[in-house]
């Protein structure tokens, strides 16, 4: 026990010592950043489907199984894999039906779909009933190599805020020595537009995408996202 706390006390006065080293140190503190666009490789789209009544007859009800169905196999032709094929949410809701004085209950779920394929767009949507989409939408992008592009940011950053710390310096008449502290303000990712809610004719919209990329490469229109990357950091004066 008093080994403990011996080793306690020690590591107490270790501590404080350092801590009077910093102050008694002279620094100089700045901010480094480094910034980049990348355009989105991966699209999150959300698609909500709806039972319906086929040609208003409530006795032939397009089931929610069947329209899910569909545009699993319209998905996975585009390319899609089945772990990217999610259910985000299911609702029901009434139908009251005034001749049988009864209410029946017509089911809805909303998928999210990851698309790496972007020419494909066009299929996605190709095998379902027009009128069992109640919704589709951009819900968000992503960059595939993000977790690359963070890394190489932060390098940029920490050599970005060592140069702006030697031009101070020079300045002063001094040299920097050793990085005394680095803290990372968390990264900013800013797109150029943000994703737009589109109603069931988006189908046609990126039908139109897909035929401008099959002619003239990947041009689908959207916009850059700027990863930015801020260090702050304090160096000693020699």
């Amino acid at each position: 026990m008093k080994k403990i706390l011996l080793g306690l006390a020690f590591l107490g006065l270790m501590t404080q010592l350092n801590a009077q080293q910093m102050v008694n140190k002279e620094f100089v503190s700045t901010v480094g950043r480094a910034e980049e666009e990348v355009t989105p490789d991966i699209i999150y789209i959300d698609v909500t489907l709806k039972e319906f009544y086929e040609n208003g007859n409530t006795k032939k009800k397009a089931a929610i199984d069947k329209l899910e169905k569909d545009l699993f196999d319209s998905a996975t032709k585009a390319g899609v894999k089945k772990e990217d094929f999610t259910i985000q949410n299911i609702w029901s809701y009434n139908v009251p039906d005034k001749k049988k004085k009864d209410t029946d209950i017509l089911l809805s779920r909303q998928y999210r779909i990851k698309v790496t394929n972007l020419n494909n767009l066009d299929q996605l949507l190709d095998g379902v009933d027009k009128a069992g989409i109640q919704s589709t939408y951009i819900s968000e992008y992503d960059y595939s190599k993000k977790k690359e592009l963070e890394k190489s940011l932060k390098t940029k950053a920490v050599l970005d805020a060592k140069a702006n710390a030697q031009i101070l310096a020079e300045a002063a008449g001094q040299k920097i020595g050793k990085a005394i502290v680095l803290s990372e303000t968390p990264q900013q990712i800013i797109f150029g537009v943000q994703p737009m809610m589109r109603n069931a004719m988006y189908k046609g919209a990126m039908a139109e995408a897909a035929d401008s990329a099959a002619g003239n490469g990947l041009d689908l229109n959207i916009r850059p996202m700027k990863v930015t990357s801020e260090i702050s950091a304090s160096f000693e004066l020699l």
